[in-house]
Formats: C-alpha cells, sequence, structure tokens
C-alpha cells in the first residue's frame, strides 16, 4: 500500500518525544535554546494525538478509519477535511460533574480532554464523499476512493497533401 497516514508512524514517534520534552524544566527567555521548545498548543495536540489510537484499513473502493470514542455523542465528535487532503478526526470527553450526594473519585483513569488525530490521506481519496457514523461508541468515517483515470486514447492526426 503506498500511502502514508502521517498520524500512524511518524508523527507519534515525534509526539511521544514531544511529550518527553514539554516534561523538561522551560528554558528562560534569554536562553538561546527556547526556539527549540515546542509551544504548549503543540505539547497539548501532540499529547491528543499519541492518545487516540485509531485502525486504518483499505478496501478496493475505499479507506476506513476506526477510532474508539466510548461515551461520547456524535455531537462530541469533529470530522474534516483540510487543506484538500488531510483527514481530522477530533473532539472533547469532558468529565461527569460531581456527585451531589458526597461522592469523589478514589481512582479515575478513563481519559478525559481533547484528543485529535490527523491523516495525510492519499491522491485517490474522494474527499467530497467522507462519511462517518458514531455507533456503539465506536466512529467508523469512510473515505471512498476515486475511480482510476481512463487511459488517454490516441489521437489521430489526418495528414494532407502539399
Amino acid at each position: 500500500m503506498d500511502f502514508r497516514l502521517t498520524g500512524l508512524d511518524a508523527p507519534i514517534l515525534h509526539a511521544l518525544q514531544l511529550l518527553d520534552a514539554a516534561n523538561t524544566t522551560a528554558p528562560q527567555a534569554d536562553d538561546k535554546s527556547a526556539a527549540n521548545v515546542p509551544s504548549r498548543t503543540y505539547v497539548r495536540d501532540a499529547r491528543a494525538m499519541a492518545a487516540t489510537p485509531a485502525d486504518v484499513k483499505e478496501y478496493p473502493n475505499s479507506y476506513v478509519f476506526v477510532v474508539d470514542m466510548p461515551g461520547l455523542k456524535s455531537g462530541d465528535i469533529k470530522v474534516q477535511v483540510e487543506d484538500g487532503n488531510v483527514l481530522l478526526i477530533s473532539g472533547e470527553r469532558k468529565p461527569e460533574e460531581e456527585e451531589k450526594d458526597g461522592a469523589k473519585y478514589v481512582r479515575m483513569e478513563r481519559r478525559v480532554g481533547k484528543f485529535m488525530r490527523k491523516f495525510v490521506l492519499p491522491e485517490n481519496a474522494n474527499t467530497d464523499a467522507v462519511s462517518a457514523v458514531c455507533q456503539d461508541g465506536v466512529l467508523t468515517v469512510t473515505v471512498p476512493k476515486l475511480p482510476p483515470p481512463e487511459p488517454k486514447k490516441p489521437k489521430t492526426i489526418e495528414v494532407k497533401i502539399g
């Protein structure tokens, strides 16, 4: 398969490296290495990408992206195509409201906060016909493939005399 999904391989490793960089002490304003430290927004987005796993399947006529999103409503999920060929899946899982009967969390392991994944789509992706369905906590985004271009027929030129 000759198409790369930037959300799967290199960016995740890059995002994990950014997480390590974000946990170090921030340089001072006069420090010349400050230009090499990613912004807070970039680190937040990188964490969101690293924490949002996705499966990608290629079928003869489409690409299918499957992302687990338990407990989310369809209104909490945003699916967009930006820059012509980048599929962006994002949203936010909000924390549950505190119980009024005095209950408090002893342990909270389920992830809350923003999530995001970006995938660079191949040239044969039909970005005008993308569809998304969220059922039982699983988001399925289908990107149909464009039909292959028809081979150009040779054009015959009439040769005239004189």
